[in-house]
């Protein structure tokens, strides 16, 4: 995943997408990571060619979308109730690699509540369910690639990597842009979080500048007042490539 400042229009995509960039992207054997032990791949990769199947992706329109989508602080309380916990606004763009906006795309996210729990039956953190928050949300990007949710800021929680290990607080994003090679999974993590360059799982990325384009940075320009801070948060999709035509090196 990587960061875009610069905005353009939407143009037509055409060609693959551009290949993974192996030396961006952590190993997948981490030692120090257990469970990318055991998933990491046993032999070499091979590498094929974009097939239409993977050029060609979902199509999501806004009516798939419930009312309270994007609102997790109120998706999943009764009424007249609301999620406990500090309330932000997270909003950012989708980018592609040519920093073009991607529009119509689906955003999911999932997280743990303010107590740092999932509300998952495997979950055994002793820290209390809030009977008022559901812990997932969807978006879709706008004409603009543009999307925002409102949410309670996760807590940090214990897990069993290593003895004293915790994650810091995050928010889980899956991503579907224009075709399937443009699946993303993710995690957004806060700035000033302490236990960021502590975890095992962000230790995996070797780049510092990619770590920092995990961190969701503070905005208070979009903040709304007595009621949510904001963070920006943006994000970039594997971007495509013009078909070669005979000599022409810049596609047809």
């Amino acid at each position: 995943m990587r960061q875009g400042s610069e905005m353009s229009k939407p143009t037509t995509n055409a060609g693959p997408f551009f290949p993974r960039d192996r030396n961006w992207h952590p190993q997948a054997l981490s030692p120090n990571y257990k469970t990318s032990v055991l998933r990491s791949p046993q032999k070499a990769l091979l590498s094929f060619g974009n097939t239409i199947s993977e050029t060609t992706g979902p199509v999501f329109g806004q009516n798939m979308l419930g009312e309270l989508d994007h609102d997790l602080v109120l998706n999943y309380a009764k009424p007249g109730e609301s999620a406990l916990g500090e309330r932000i606004i997270v909003h950012g763009h989708v980018l592609d690699e040519e920093a073009k906006p991607v529009p119509n795309a689906l955003v999911e996210v999932w997280q743990a509540n303010a107590g740092g729990r999932y509300r998952h039956k495997k979950d055994g953190y002793l820290a209390p369910l809030d009977p008022n928050f559901g812990g997932c949300g969807r978006v879709i990007t706008d004409e603009n690639g543009y999307y925002a949710f409102r949410t309670i800021r996760p807590g940090p929680y214990p897990w069993p990597n290593g003895v004293n290990d915790w994650r810091p607080s995050h928010i889980h994003f899956s991503l579907f842009g224009s075709g399937f090679a443009q699946r993303l999974i993710t995690q957004m993590y806060f700035e000033g979080d302490p236990h960021i360059p502590m975890c095992p799982i962000v230790r995996t990325i070797n780049d510092p500048e990619a770590i920092e384009m995990l961190v969701a940075k503070l905005d208070m320009n979009h903040t709304v007042p007595m009621d949510a801070r904001a963070y920006r948060f943006d994000m970039v999709l594997r971007g495509r490539r013009s078909t070669m035509f005979e000599n022409r090196m810049e596609g047809n």
